[in-house]
């Protein structure tokens, strides 16, 4: 793979993340995930550089629990395996290569090249013992009006993942479980779930069925960014109210 093609990559893939609302380390999410710097199973060591957001980006994208990762060959070293049809990740790392002594360089000249390997995380491999993050869940206290509003919209909230999301093609909500929440700078984990649960409500409003509002083309246009401001809004005033 040339060099273009590498940073290319991945530039694509923290693009879509920042489209999906990640924001680097100014963003924290108000749930337990990825917490901690992606490290590689083989050497236990952490990745470094821009392989951080890269991981974390498709760690999310692909709703993985761990933040393990290791190549193919690694991952066979320890005994584990690959499963069949598992789609690797693209992190970068430098070469140096020295040329040879000339009359100009008799020491010759030292380069870095940018180079490409394929990760796999441990969600994707088999006889490998995943460690769950250590965390201590938080307890949610009921708010009773709150509650009886979401009750009364009648939708399908589920917590079958660690990720809050509108389902529009199956018409249902996904949301942390209500323990993975955490306190946050601006917030305490209670308004942080009940915030999190009344945005994506406000999304699940905008059903064709519903109140039928435009749906976006692709992350990041105009009629995604309004969609979002509406949610935000909404989340607002129903928890204030």
């Amino acid at each position: 793979m040339a060099k273009q093609d590498i940073y290319q990559s991945v530039t694509n893939a923290i693009i879509t993340a920042i489209e999906n609302g990640q924001t680097g380390d100014k963003f924290v999410l108000p749930w337990n995930r990825c917490s901690a710097l992606p490290q590689n199973a083989r050497t236990e060591k952490q990745y470094r550089g821009v392989n951080v957001p890269l991981l974390w980006a498709w760690q999310i994208e692909r709703n993985y629990q761990s933040g393990i990762w290791a190549t193919y060959r690694q991952w066979q070293d320890m005994g584990a395996q690959v499963k069949k049809g598992a789609k690797g990740v693209q992190i970068v790392f430098w070469k140096t290569v020295t040329s040879e002594p000339s009359a100009d360089n008799q020491e010759g000249e030292t380069r870095m090249f940018a180079r490409w390997s394929t990760v796999f995380n441990a969600d994707q491999v088999d006889n490998f013992n995943i460690e769950k993050p250590d965390f201590e869940p938080c307890e949610i206290q009921s708010i009773a009006m709150a509650d009886a509003l979401i009750d009364s919209t009648g939708a399908d909230i589920r917590h079958g993942e660690a990720n809050a999301y509108y389902n529009a093609g199956q018409d249902y909500i996904n949301l942390p479980c209500p323990e993975e929440f955490k306190e946050t700078k601006t917030s305490t984990a209670t308004q942080n779930y009940y915030s999190t649960a009344f945005h994506e409500l406000t999304h699940w409003t905008g059903a064709k069925h519903r109140l039928d509002r435009e749906a976006h083309k692709k992350y990041g246009d105009n009629i995604y960014a309004f969609e979002e401001l509406i949610a935000e809004l909404g989340s607002a005033m129903e928890t204030v109210h």
